[in-house]
């Protein structure tokens, strides 16, 4: 136990150190001892709660957030955004937002990001700012054609962040999925497209979405997925996709004949990407997002606090 001239002592230090801001080694010297017993009586002030430190800023517990999300799931870095009051285009619109302050502080020096699809990644391309980077190229990772919500296709997309960036970008010209393997296998062996999944391939850095395909899917709206689809892929344990290709709870690529439709990375392949960047809205994503950071896709997960609460 603490006798009174300790206690005053640690409460001396205390209020030179967080009222009148002086450092440690001032208060060493005005006191007459080393600095490391400063910095001990500072370390007792906190355990023995003589001092207690609030951060009282609503960017606390996002925060939080951010660090439990790291340490859980090894993560270069976890970007967590307030969602209370917003409707989900709102967050949309947040999350895009500070992706692209991310992307942008770290895109120096790379030669090349490829983009997926959807509805939150078109978000993310209208918050980037207009900049220079002419040394990059922006590469589509997923087939980007077809009649419906041409406004998230990965081309339009790609294309769109190549002008905000003043570079240039590829195209993938063929849809995210098509009827038929053979046809998938002629359409892969063609050199323009061929081509393009090789860039892919190779990209320093990627952003992409993740998808539940059982609610709020973009691509059962374009009717990639039918309801016969649905069902069989529910059969096979998928619980989410990552540029249309499905995944189990463990983040393992499900056995199923839509996933050998595909145009685009295998999902084997993000794993070797330097740098993956994943933006996702939404609390009905909750096992996508689990099952995503169990299989090790992502190195960065940028999240609404809502979602990130539920998975943390």
């Amino acid at each position: 136990m603490m006798n009174w001239e300790e206690r005053r002592q640690i409460v001396k230090v205390s209020r030179l150190y967080y009222f009148e801001g002086q450092t440690q080694a001032e208060i060493a010297k005005k006191i007459g001892v080393s600095r490391p017993v400063i910095s001990k009586l500072l370390n007792k002030a906190r355990e023995t709660g003589i001092v207690e430190i609030y951060i009282k800023d609503e960017n606390a517990h996002t925060v939080e957030l951010e660090h439990r999300l790291e340490k859980k799931y090894q993560l270069k870095e976890a970007i967590v955004v307030p969602a209370a009051g917003r409707d989900p285009e709102m967050i949309k619109h947040s999350l895009g937002k500070a992706a692209s302050f991310y992307i942008s502080k770290n895109i120096n020096g790379k030669k090349s990001l490829g983009i997926s699809w959807g509805s939150t990644l078109a978000k993310f391309v209208q918050e980037y700012p207009f900049e220079q980077h002419q040394q990059l190229k922006v590469i589509p990772l997923v087939g980007g054609m077809g009649r419906k919500l041409v406004d998230i296709h990965s081309n339009l997309l790609a294309y769109q962040l190549a002008q905000k960036m003043n570079t240039d970008c590829s195209y993938l010209y063929a849809p995210a999925m098509v009827e038929t393997a053979e046809l998938k296998e002629r359409l892969v062996q063609s050199e323009d497209i061929a081509m393009v999944l090789e860039e892919g391939r190779n990209v320093d850095m990627a952003v992409v979405g993740i998808g539940n395909p059982f609610e709020g899917s973009t691509m059962t709206t374009m009717e990639y997925l039918k309801e016969e689809d649905l069902r069989s892929l529910k059969q096979a344990g998928a619980v989410g996709d990552i540029g249309s290709r499905f995944y189990d709870q463990a983040g393992n690529e499900i056995k199923h004949p839509l996933n050998d439709l595909v145009i685009g990375l295998d999902i084997s392949e993000y794993k070797k990407i330097p740098e993956v960047i994943g933006i996702v809205e939404g609390t009905h994503k909750v096992e996508s997002i689990r099952a995503a950071l169990r299989g090790g896709y992502l190195d960065v997960l940028v999240i609404d606090d809502a979602t990130a609460d539920l998975i943390s």
